[in-house]
């Protein structure tokens, strides 16, 4: 194996993991590099060989409070594949996530190899996408208590997200409900956020993340409202399995299951209401 440097990236390195993962059909959001980074710019690594300017490796190790971090875009280059390049990419970047109970989202083909290195299920997701059929309730930004998520307010936002994530992410949230794109609405009844939705441009259809919420008819009533407020014909959404009400919402709009994925920790994480989760934020950030 040739000697392998692994350096942190800047967002200008990762437009290449991008392409890679385009080709690896992950659907990358169109502007997801700009709020990835803005919580935690040091979080991103590329191996390259002794000699040569194309990275063979990359992988993100995302730090968000002094217990959490998640871990994404584990990528080898296909014609680097087999030679090591990735477990030890892998090694150098998760000394960034120091003692922190670290989380990802493995595709099956990996699931063994992250058992191997400490990596328990916590749940099964499949991501659902299609042809999105209309649904009963009443869809757009005129449904019942839906309204744009920044008039909600930020910090209303930021402290519904942070009781159905295992950590606060105000950063991230701060970029993600602004980006260019992004279409982002909450549900406010009496007063009080009952859930909040973003569905963003992707390579291909466009990505629901997160949807959470208090109750199915709040996530019924936010997914139409991001179908309709986008002008989406197409959607495709991350659904953790054990949540069975969103895997109904999923199959009651038509979507159907495209690819399987695991939600795995190496620790303990704090309690969060999983099942308000109806759609994953994404896989790459948790």
């Amino acid at each position: 194996m040739s000697a392998l440097q692994v350096s942190r990236a800047t967002a200008e390195d990762w437009a290449v993991v991008r392409e890679w993962a385009v080709a690896e059909g992950w659907n990358p959001g169109l502007g997801d590099t700009a709020s990835f980074f803005a919580q935690d710019p040091d979080g991103f690594f590329l191996g390259r060989l002794d000699g040569e300017r194309e990275p063979v490796s990359a992988i993100s190790v995302v730090n968000y409070d002094d217990a959490y971090a998640f871990l994404g875009f584990y990528l080898v280059r296909p014609d680097r594949r087999g030679l090591g390049y990735g477990l030890a990419t892998w090694k150098a970047a998760l000394a960034h996530a120091g003692g922190r109970t670290v989380g990802l989202d493995g595709v099956p083909a990996q699931q063994d190899n992250y058992r191997r290195s400490g990596f328990v299920l916590a749940h099964r997701s499949a991501r659902y996408a299609g042809p999105v059929t209309a649904g009963s309730a009443a869809a757009g930004s005129g449904a019942a208590g839906v309204v744009p998520a920044t008039g909600a307010g930020l910090s209303a936002i930021a402290a519904y997200d942070a009781a159905c994530h295992p950590a606060e992410r105000p950063r991230f949230l701060e970029r993600w409900l602004r980006a260019p794109g992004h279409v982002a609405f909450a549900r406010v009844v009496d007063g009080r956020v009952t859930g909040y939705g973003v569905i963003r441009p992707a390579q291909d259809e466009p990505r629901v993340g997160p949807l959470f919420a208090d109750s199915p008819g709040d996530a019924e009533v936010l997914l139409d409202a991001l179908v309709a407020g986008s002008g989406a014909d197409r959607i495709a959404m991350d659904v953790p399995e054990s949540n069975a009400a969103a895997v109904r919402l999923a199959e009651s709009r038509g979507l159907v299951p495209a690819f399987a994925t695991a939600r795995m920790y190496t620790g303990p994480v704090r309690p969060f209401a999983r099942d308000r989760v109806f759609g994953i934020t994404t896989l790459e950030l948790g």
